[in-house]
Order: C-alpha cells, then structure tokens, then sequence
C-alpha cells in the first residue's frame, strides 16, 4: 500500500511540473551552464512551491530520484526527510550527479542537514567524476555556513582537501573548492587567517587552477573587508 501511494504521488509532483513549465525556464536552463537532457523547464521559485504543497516524505523523494526528472530531483533537496537519509542513498545519488545545479542544491538543502555529511566530504573529494568531486567541496561550503555547532578545527583540519584538489583544472571543480574555501574564511578570525594565508599561496602557485582559486577567494576576502568596514 505505501508503495502504491508513493507511486501515485511521485505521477502527482510531476503532473504539478509539468502544468509549470515554460520555455522561458527551459531555456534558462542552456543560459546558467545547467545540462539537463531530461527537464521540464520549470522555475526554482515554482519548485520550491511545489515541494510545500507536497511536504516531507522519504518515499515520495526515493521515487522522484528515480524518474530521472531534472526538477523532480530538485524536489528531493525539499520533500526529503533529512534524518531518514542513509550513507548509501548519498553515495548512490551523488554518482547519479551529472550538473552543478543538482549537485549544489542537494548538499546545500538537504546532505548538510544529515550526520553523514563530514564523512562525505573527505570521501568526495577523492572521487574523479566532476559532480561527485565538486559534491565534496559543495558540501564543505554548506557546512560552513549552516553547522553552527562544529569547531574551527574541524574547518581547518578540510584545508588539507582544499589544497589537495587545488590542482584539478575542470572548471566545476576548481569553482566548488573556491566556493569553499572562500565560505571558511568567512566563518571565524582563525578560519579567516588560516583561509587567507592559503589563498595567498595558491594565488602564487605556478599551476593555473590554483592560481586560479587563490586569486578569487583573495577578490571575494577584498570585498568582504570592504563591507564589514563600511
């Protein structure tokens, strides 16, 4: 019977998808990079109400995975149910990532919330598929804004994976681990000097990527100052 019923609300979230697609959002989908063979076209803002109406249910997000659906797994980063997410079902997932939009959203919605999440980090970051490398430091900046219970040491301890995957030069990679590196530094005054002094030796690193990365963290750090001063 659950089965059932999972399966008649998985065809009711994408019926309600596909009554909210349009080709403005279909086409915005090529604008932001987001490669997406399988979409509908619909807005963030109609996603995210669409998960409101449905609310929380584990079941409801196995089955929405599954079709495939490009806006039926955004809505998993919202109807999923955090605490009834499994080590397995990250790794599965994450190996199913196949663009940015996907793989920022769920660590930043959802995998962040479950207490899985730091083992995953240090596990992500060793992967070599774009998605699931850039899943680790996606992660890593979700949990420096939202865990407010871990410590610096914790954070600092991640400037080792940071520097490690410094060097990978795919693009989705090299901006996730910026991402993260510039979202530590914002986190604490020992996290920021930790965080600038790294940027500054990547920004003086002969390899383009992690110049690459040292010189934005240092240009995001710039306006930051220039905020909290003004």
């Amino acid at each position: 019977m659950a089965s059932i019923r999972a399966s008649t609300e998985v065809q009711r979230a994408l019926g309600m998808l596909k009554r909210k697609s349009t080709a403005k959002d279909f086409a915005n989908l090529k604008r932001f990079g987001i490669d997406a063979p399988k979409a509908f076209g619909v807005s963030m803002g109609n996603i995210q109400a669409i998960a409101k109406k449905l609310g929380r249910s584990h079941e409801l997000a196995d089955g929405l995975w599954a079709t495939g659906w490009y806006e039926a797994r955004m809505l998993c980063s919202f109807v999923e149910e955090p605490e009834r997410v499994t080590p397995t079902q990250m790794e599965a997932w994450c190996r199913d990532f196949d663009n940015w939009a996907i793989c920022d959203t769920l660590c930043f919605k959802l995998f962040d919330q479950t207490p899985h999440a730091w083992a995953m980090v240090k596990k992500w970051s060793a992967r070599k598929g774009e998605f699931q490398k850039r899943a680790a430091f996606a992660l890593l900046a979700s949990l420096a804004g939202h865990d407010k219970s871990a410590s610096d040491e914790r954070f600092l301890r991640s400037l080792v994976l940071v520097e490690r995957a410094a060097s990978d030069e795919r693009n989705f990679v090299k901006k996730g681990v910026s991402w993260a590196l510039r979202r530590m530094g914002t986190r604490s005054p020992a996290l920021t000097k930790a965080c600038r002094e790294m940027a500054e030796r990547l920004a003086a690193s002969k390899e383009p990527s992690a110049r690459w990365i040292g010189k934005d963290a240092l240009r995001d750090f710039a306006i930051w100052d220039a905020r909290s001063t003004s």
